[in-house]
């Protein structure tokens, strides 16, 4: 009898938090999984084909299951529509065991030759925004560089996308990728301006459903901040840019708790 109380109890707590965002969430118990993060590949920028390489020879090798690999953007140096650079580093990257899974940055969408860029990566890499679900936790895969840089894309609101996917995700877990971080940036020793209207309405997104983190790239530096009560990690590139190793992150997924490894590769 206790057990059948138990069990309605549990149900009914999933069924509140499906239908009024904010509130607590079941988890799925013994959930714990891996996955990958690389960010900034730069294809056609100095010698990415061999950082790239080292990258993926070293993910192939991992010792733990990895359930995917995910891109954060800036896919491209200014020249996705170069097929002939894309596709030397997607080649290197189908060498990958696991499923790759894409998202563009601010050097893959260029609002100076928006419809020819949107049509370049679409071709090769498929929507702007897509999703996927590993061990019952929902991966997001975002594009919100329009909103940083404050231009519109004819028919995509990305805002709009990710709180309708947020809806659909039903109270599971859920992690949310993209390329710049909403947060402010440091460098040359004074701060930059982060997003502008956008921020309060990400935010309250954010926490208004059950997003265990926000990992993202564009800043070429290990960073961790927090969004209200989520925590963003903001992972280096595999471009060499100021003298960078190649870099890639193993992610932990335990439970709810998301931890990780950044790793460096040698690279000539």
């Amino acid at each position: 009898m206790l057990k059948k109380i138990s069990l309605l109890i549990a149900a009914a707590v999933c069924l509140i938090a499906a239908g009024n965002p904010g509130r607590v969430y079941a988890q799925p118990k013994d959930t714990h999984f891996y996955f990958i993060q690389i960010t900034d590949t730069h294809f056609g920028d100095g010698n990415y084909l061999d950082r790239l390489q080292k990258i993926v020879d070293s993910i192939n090798a991992l010792p733990m299951p990895i359930e995917c690999v995910v891109h954060t953007g800036d896919i491209s140096n200014n020249n996705i529509e170069n097929e002939k650079s894309v596709d030397a580093g997607l080649a290197v990257l189908k060498q990958l065991k696991v499923p790759v899974h894409f998202l563009p940055g601010n050097h893959d969408i260029l609002p100076q030759r928006l419809d020819a860029t949107l049509q370049a990566y679409r071709r090769k890499f498929g929507d702007l925004s897509s999703s996927a679900t590993y061990r019952g936790v929902v991966f997001l895969f975002a594009f919100t560089e329009n909103i940083r840089k404050s231009y519109s894309i004819p028919g995509y609101d990305a805002l709009q996308w990710l709180e309708r996917s947020l809806k659909a995700s039903g109270g599971k877990p859920v992690i949310v990728f993209h390329h710049a971080p909403s947060v402010r940036d440091f460098y040359s020793n004074e701060f930059h301006q982060a997003w502008q209207e956008a921020v309060p309405s990400w935010k309250k997104l954010l926490n208004s459903y059950n997003v265990k983190a926000v990992i993202a790239g564009h800043f070429h530096r290990d960073e961790l901040h927090w969004i209200g009560n989520v925590p963003l990690y903001v992972s280096a590139s595999v471009t060499g840019y100021w003298g960078r190793q190649a870099t890639y992150r193993i992610y932990e997924y335990d439970n709810g708790r998301i931890s990780y490894r950044t790793q460096y590769i040698e690279s000539n």
